[in-house]
């Protein structure tokens, strides 16, 4: 008996060691002895921590919090260090700063400060909404409008957020050539996979069939030349890499990463993801993320999450190790952490990978891994050297290729706290909630996929799945961590938008219809979903996420508490201001541009 009870705890310890490694290690709170004190006094602090849910002061010191409670609580500090009392919070309600867990602050300020032709309004932090086109002769007339408006006929029309469900067509170059058959023209779609381009776009940029081939998604009229559509994420890649240099020139990214910093600041986010990171260009963008986060113009913290797959395009063997090298640039402000793959293709567009049926007008989507197999060999030497991995997944058959490649991971290295991310997850079935449950898997959604596009998308994908799309109610009651995200641009970063809609399930859109009920949650669980499972999500929980020593002094000031107003006012409650590391930013301070630096 003795070898197999030595056998069997040596594999225990053995396992044990080996999960041990796995675990993403908490780092403790660095703070020094106070030199001086602030506390801001509020009507009501909601922590999100579950021991002192309540409170009406906080201390803050040297940007980070020092203790909460109410003044009284505080006296033990405030009696023996220098201490100021701010009572400009008096009357509003403090939540921990809103988190954005699937954002693309880069990306999404270029494309938004590029002419809009969003289907939906698409919101402006400096001005005016554009109140989008409502149909296909609508959005070819903006388009004409555009080109008419440019002083150079060779300047790049580059358009933003055509709606590929909404017009009911996917544009080629004859479609775009009516807008102008000599500017050239690029149309980005809301979903960020895919590109049309015009005639002259085409001619532009030397597109021919010889340099297309073997790219998937780049479409092809009857002679074999290409028509001007470029499906998903492999041909709009190829777009960047030919027209990058002008459709992101470094000139436009300061201001991009600006617009972004100032929308998210008005909906009081003060933590965002990138969770595109290298897609556009690594130095340029590594630059930006620097940038943006010394900048005091700015009020963001920053969580890029590297690309794998673009990482591995540029350098080869040495893609994970150039990864783990941007963690040497971490700083308060920027936090690199985790990789994303790309399991499936796009919600918006229709190309998911959805089966079991597929579309209603029998077309499946498209997916980038034909086998559980081959995503598992694509992430196992990440998996192995401990990273978090987020996966683009969102329709039926792309979740359940993304799981069945989890479980290979796990069966070829079990990791305790591995949070792998399925984000978006659209479309999910019962099985696979379950399954990702068993897995330890983390859900990151996207409540606009009902709350926007229900109405759009029905007659695509049937009422039964637009309708259970973003199911944080089963997931919740599964005990997934769940986090609501915008995908921003996708979506605009409204964290209380986001919690309105999966607390009342209603779309935007289409009156008073609810969409799958029974996926609603309770609103303190929709709260967590944007503050303390969102910094879970990207790895930062001990840092933000709630209102408790040691952590960054990072607020969202509101006019109201959306726990107590009716819950069809949540997405009405004032955002007043963000406090980011105990300097307070007004919202009247992002209301119009301004330099960077």
């Amino acid at each position: 008996m003795k070898p197999m009870n030595y056998l069997l705890s040596s594999v225990f310890l053995g396992l044990c060691s080996l999960q041990a490694q796995a675990i993403q290690l908490l780092e403790p709170p660095v703070m020094e002895t106070p030199k001086s004190i602030t506390v801001f006094v509020a009507k009501k602090i909601i922590t999100m921590d579950p021991s002192l849910p309540v409170a009406t002061a906080v201390a803050v010191s040297d940007g980070k919090i020092l203790s909460v409670g109410s003044l009284e609580d505080l006296k033990p500090w405030t009696t023996k260090y220098p201490t100021t009392i701010d009572r400009q919070f008096a009357d509003k309600v403090v939540y921990p700063g809103f988190i954005e867990a699937h954002g693309h602050p880069l990306l999404g300020g270029l494309t938004q400060t590029s002419l809009p032709l969003t289907s939906q309004p698409l919101p402006n932090p400096w001005g005016a909404d554009f109140p989008g086109v409502p149909n296909l002769e609508a959005a070819i007339s903006q388009l004409k409008k555009y080109a008419a408006q440019m002083k150079d006929p060779s300047e790049l029309l580059l358009a933003f957020g055509y709606d590929i469900a909404a017009m009911g067509k996917v544009p080629d170059r004859q479609l775009l050539d009516e807008a102008s058959k000599t500017q050239p023209i690029i149309v980005w779609d809301n979903s960020e996979h895919n590109m049309f381009l015009n005639s002259a776009a085409i001619a532009r940029y030397k597109i021919t069939d010889a340099s297309v081939k073997g790219i998937i998604g780049v479409g092809v009229d009857q002679t074999g030349n290409p028509n001007g559509q470029f499906l998903g994420v492999d041909a709009s890649e190829y777009i960047l890499s030919v027209a990058g240099k002008e459709m992101i020139a470094p000139s436009r990214v300061g201001r991009a990463m600006l617009y972004s910093n100032d929308l998210a600041q008005q909906h009081g986010i003060t933590t965002t993801s990138d969770m595109a990171f290298g897609t556009i260009n690594i130095a340029l963008e590594t630059e930006a993320m620097k940038e943006i986060t010394s900048s005091k113009a700015s009020s963001l913290r920053i969580v890029p999450v590297a690309m794998a797959e673009n990482f591995i395009a540029k350098y080869g063997d040495q893609g994970l190790e150039q990864v783990k090298a941007l963690q040497n640039m971490n700083t308060d402000r920027l936090m690199f952490h985790g990789v994303k793959f790309i399991g499936d293709d796009a919600y918006l567009a229709n190309t998911m990978k959805v089966e079991n049926p597929g579309y209603t007008d029998g077309h499946q989507g498209i997916i980038f891994y034909k086998s559980p197999q081959d995503f598992y060999k694509a992430m196992k030497p990440w998996w192995d050297a401990n990273f978090q991995i987020h996966v683009h997944s969102n329709g039926t058959g792309g979740n359940q290729n993304t799981l069945n490649a989890l479980q290979l991971l796990q069966d070829s290295k079990p990791r305790f706290d591995h949070r792998f991310t399925l984000q978006h997850f659209g479309l999910p079935t019962t099985a696979m909630v379950m399954k990702m449950k068993a897995l330890g898997a983390v859900a990151s959604v996207n409540p606009a996929y009902f709350y926007t596009r229900a109405g759009i998308q029905a007659k695509d994908l049937g009422s039964d799945r637009i309708s259970y799309a973003t199911r944080v109610g089963y997931l919740n009651r599964e005990g997934v961590v769940v986090s609501l995200h915008s995908d921003n641009p996708v979506a605009p970063p409204m964290p209380l938008v986001e919690v309105w809609s999966v607390v009342n399930r209603l779309g935007a859109y289409t009156g008073n219809k609810k969409w799958a009920p029974a996926e609603a949650v309770s609103v303190a669980d929709a709260m967590k979903m944007i503050t303390i499972n969102a910094a879970y999500t990207v790895g930062i929980e001990d840092k933000v996420g709630t209102i408790e020593p040691g952590k960054y002094a990072d607020f969202a000031v509101l006019g109201d508490d959306p726990q107590t107003v009716p819950s069809m006012k949540i997405k009405d409650v004032p955002v007043v201001a963000t406090v980011l590391g105990g300097r307070v930013i007004p919202v009247s301070e992002t209301k119009k541009e301004r330099p960077l630096n």
